[in-house]
């Protein structure tokens, strides 16, 4: 507590004239010696000078938030008597940096009655919206969740940590992080997943199983190494949908994706049936036959007339352009039935693992829905048991 005192109360980050003490202080001056000792003779006046000693919170603005010290000032002093009311706390405002901020330390043991401070997670909730209530009051700004300070929104896959060691971790050191590598798992997972049992499947792959129930409402990745990292712990720290809902969704995105490349390729197939048909009309057209040679490849031979015959030295030439043309687009041709067959049964694949998906995701469900029967018919037996042996043992003497 004292060293805590004493960082707040630095010259070089900030001055008595916004240093201020709430509750019992007979002192004209403010320096942490001073303030040290009334905290403790306070504790010992309760006999409560052990365990937790004291709490220390922080009121920070952005950088360029409009604010003055001498506004942080009086907004620290409000919020420290109106919420630590009955508690001693230090106020200072620290301006040693870009952005104005104000450090709350306080008593752990209250002057009025002796009670010890105690702070819960629902406590912190209710601090900050009084805390964006004063700033309402007063003009400035409020943070919004998945927003910047400029309104901007938050991008996906953004680092975001409300604690300092957890922010300077993914900061200097994101690499090193098994949740960092948690996300980056679920992100290559998630590729060209439709299914909840092909992403668990592709997650352990890259060495991550997955506690997925439906008895559970988070989602739990576990490393081989034993390490454990929730869906919601991703999700506010890379700003993700990691949720069941959002996974879902994105599954059900991929399979609408895959669906519409597979009529897409149907229709290119088509297509290419039209290209074909002009390939062999442009053939006919310059005077060559499309023939079969070895029943796989059909080639192009030529017939000479009665002219180009007599005139070899024109009509040769012209014929030759005519036949490396014709070839040409044959080639051409050629290639593209072999891509066309290519990307026809890659959208096969794509099409048989669809069905698949659908097929399992029908069995899970009913596999889930008997269960559930299951449970139910076994509990009305019992309850059956039970009101048939009380009728049996009848009353009791």
């Amino acid at each position: 507590m004292r060293n805590c005192i004493e960082y707040v109360l630095r010259q070089d980050k900030t001055s008595e004239q916004f240093a201020y003490v709430t509750g019992p202080y007979c002192y004209d001056v403010i320096n942490y010696d001073l303030v040290y000792r009334t905290f403790l003779e306070e504790k010992k006046l309760w006999n409560k000078d052990s365990g937790r000693m004291y709490a220390h919170n922080i009121i920070s603005w952005h950088k360029d938030e409009q604010i003055k010290p001498e506004q942080a000032f009086e907004f620290g002093k409000e919020f420290a008597e109106k919420w630590f009311q009955g508690f001693q706390t230090l106020v200072a405002v620290h301006k040693d940096k870009d952005h104005i901020h104000c450090h709350l330390v306080t008593n752990s043991v209250s002057y009025e009655d002796g009670r010890k401070l105690h702070t819960t997670k629902k406590d912190l909730e209710r601090m900050k919206q009084f805390t964006n209530q004063m700033c309402r009051e007063r003009g400035l700004t409020v943070a919004e969740k998945g927003r910047h300070f400029d309104g901007s929104l938050i991008e996906k896959g953004e680092v975001i940590a409300w604690g300092k060691d957890k922010y300077n971790l993914f900061r200097q050191q994101a690499k090193d992080s098994f949740v960092a590598d948690c996300a980056m798992a679920v992100l290559k997972a998630l590729g060209n997943c439709i299914s909840k049992e092909k992403f668990i499947e592709k997650m352990k792959q890259f060495g991550w199983s997955v506690n997925w129930t439906e008895k559970r409402k988070h989602i739990t990745f576990q490393n081989q190494e034993g390490k454990k990292v929730r869906d919601s712990n991703l999700c506010k720290t890379f700003h993700l949908d990691i949720s069941k809902e959002g996974l879902e969704n994105e599954f059900n995105g991929n399979y609408e994706r895959i669906r519409a490349e597979a009529e897409r390729t149907n229709g290119a197939e088509k297509e290419l049936a039209g290209y074909y048909r002009q390939v062999e009309a442009a053939c006919t057209g310059s005077g060559k036959d499309i023939g079969s040679c070895d029943n796989r490849e059909k080639r192009v031979t030529s017939e000479i007339s009665e002219d180009e015959r007599v005139y070899t030295g024109i009509s040769g030439k012209d014929t030759q352009f005519e036949d490396g043309k014709t070839e040409a687009l044959l080639q051409e041709s050629r290639n593209a039935r072999r891509n066309s067959e290519i990307k026809r049964r890659n959208s096969a694949s794509d099409n048989r693992t669809v069905r698949n998906a659908e097929v399992k995701s029908i069995t899970s469900a009913e596999q889930r829905r008997l269960e559930k029967q299951k449970r139910i018919d076994e509990q009305e037996r019992a309850r059956a048991a039970r009101k048939r042996n009380k009728r049996r043992s009848g009353p009791e003497l």
